[in-house]
């Protein structure tokens, strides 16, 4: 009888484990009476109301928008359709554009903090024949590599032969180029945000990792996030069709474009409520430790002083003193606007995702306004897309 109960408890101990293995990282789910008493704290009922009537005013808006404050949703709604006569709900899947960048920039601080790469290695520690030499991690994280746009540079070639170039055949092309395409800029020299920076950190999560850039973020970032809903798609994934939106643009629905396979500047799928799990994890630092979502949060461009600013991966608002007031970025690509805008100081996240081009998608000061209360305004123009 005491074996069979010292194996009943070693197996009860082992499912534990088990379950707590399988628990998405963030912070764990609230109590009934925490909930109601954060409701009471952050007024939800009244900040819920004035966020839907801000919302109702996005005329056209076709997409999922969720709002939430200290663990509490205060708005999550689906209007439109995903595409034809398929209505939208919070589980369609929306293409993230640019706001893929804030995932790449991630994975590539994760492997740093697993010592697989430092960021002083340079393009050329993992490409040797790269055209060009001497361009840091930490160039390319922050938009400052001087780097040439790939678009432009192989538009000619990508659409007379009909291909849709990876990562790994874009670092291909330019290593073959004769002559090398030329460099905007100085490496460092000044900001200038640039699609090729990340492309180019695609391919060295791929080089580093040893595995495809969707298979890397499935097994370290989206699963142990809980992030079931999020994929990087490509035309081999197996998740492209699942709850899947179409961007349309003039009331047209957008084709696959030539460039679509190229990632991590773009690529990741994902639905509102997965990017509140992100969220999560950013706040928690529960897959990269706060000491490097610090460093992702600090800003590295001042030669024009300013309210904008970028970190590694993440735009940045700044006050006066060129501190980080809030984090966010933004997404444009092929009749898909997005963005995702935190406050970490007063804990909130506003979350907008668009399969129809509509600039309304960046007007966000109302609710940011509504979330501080009375107790404070935001430094934010009416529209922050950055182009």
């Amino acid at each position: 009888m005491v074996l069979c109960g010292i194996l009943l408890s070693c197996a009860r101990d082992q499912k534990k484990e088990e379950e707590k293995e399988k628990q998405p990282a963030g912070e764990r789910p609230l109590s009934a009476g925490e909930i109601s008493k954060i409701r009471k704290e952050i007024d939800a009922d009244r900040k819920s109301k004035l966020l839907e009537e801000v919302f109702n005013k996005k005329s056209g808006f076709n997409g999922t928008v969720l709002v939430a404050q200290r663990g509490i949703i205060l708005l999550e709604k689906a209007t439109g359709f995903a595409h034809d006569t398929v209505p939208n709900t919070m589980n369609s899947k929306f293409q993230l554009a640019s706001l893929s960048k804030t995932f790449t920039a991630l994975a590539i601080m994760k492997l740093k903090q697993e010592g697989k790469l430092g960021l002083d290695n340079t393009i050329q520690d993992f490409y040797p024949d790269f055209p060009y030499p001497g361009i840091t991690l930490r160039s390319l994280l922050s938009h400052r590599s001087g780097l040439p746009y790939y678009q432009y540079e192989f538009d000619k070639r990508v659409r007379a032969g009909q291909i849709y170039p990876t990562n790994q055949q874009m670092m291909q092309w330019f290593a073959e180029a004769k002559p090398a395409p030329k460099m905007l800029n100085l490496p460092d020299h000044y900001f200038a945000y640039n699609n090729t920076n990340y492309a180019v950190l695609g391919a060295i999560v791929e080089k580093v990792s040893g595995m495809p850039f969707a298979r890397y973020m499935e097994e370290n970032i989206f699963g142990p996030a809980g992030m079931e809903h999020t994929f990087a798609g490509t035309s081999a994934s197996p998740h492209l069709n699942e709850d899947r939106t179409f961007g349309y643009q003039n009331g047209r629905k957008l084709a696959k474009d030539f460039y679509d396979d190229i990632i991590g500047d773009k690529g990741i799928y994902s639905t509102a409520p997965d990017l509140l799990k992100y969220y999560n994890v950013l706040k928690s630092g529960s897959i990269v430790s706060k000491e490097n979502l610090r460093e992702m949060y600090t800003p590295r461009s001042f030669e024009h002083p300013g309210i904008r600013n970028y970190g590694y991966g993440f735009r940045l608002w700044v006050n006066k003193l060129q501190q980080t007031d809030y984090i966010y970025h933004t997404g444009w690509w092929k009749g898909y606007n997005t963005i995702m805008f935190f406050d970490l100081r007063e804990d909130f996240v506003v979350i907008l995702l668009s399969n129809k081009y509509n600039r309304s998608v960046y007007n966000i000061r109302e609710m940011v306004d509504i979330l501080h209360g009375d107790h404070r305004n935001s430094s934010l123009e009416e529209n922050i897309l950055d182009q």
